[in-house]
């Protein structure tokens, strides 16, 4: 699952981590996050889609992406609707990427490239 959220002003990007992933996933989704966590990329979201291929059709912003895993029981709340699991090759499938949008699909195979995880 992609769980994204702003940090905001004067919060540490571990607890801005903590906070984005108990709303989507649920308080007992048990999040494994390093005390120092360190992005695996960095993506720039730009409303020009020739720019970065990531694409924010609002504003120029800058994503810091993490794989946290987790070991407790997901509950989609607040503004996830619904939650799937998928094996890596579900999740890096052209079916699931025509779902995506903004590049999310690309960010997507990058972490599971990350994690030596990609098909």
């Amino acid at each position: 699952m992609l769980v994204s959220g702003r940090i905001l002003y004067g919060e540490r990007v571990r607890d801005a981590l903590v906070r984005h992933l108990e709303k989507d996933l649920g308080p007992l989704a048990l999040p494994h996050i390093p005390p120092n966590p360190s992005p695996f990329t960095i993506a720039e979201y730009f409303p020009d889609p020739e720019i970065s291929g990531f694409v924010d059709p609002r504003h120029h912003a800058v994503s810091l992406a993490y794989v946290i895993p987790v070991s407790g029981d997901c509950t989609p709340t607040q503004e996830a609707l619904n939650l799937a699991w998928f094996t890596p090759a579900e999740a890096a499938s052209s079916k699931i990427a025509a779902d995506m949008t903004g590049g999310q699909d690309r960010l997507l195979r990058l972490g599971l490239a990350h994690v030596g995880k990609l098909p």
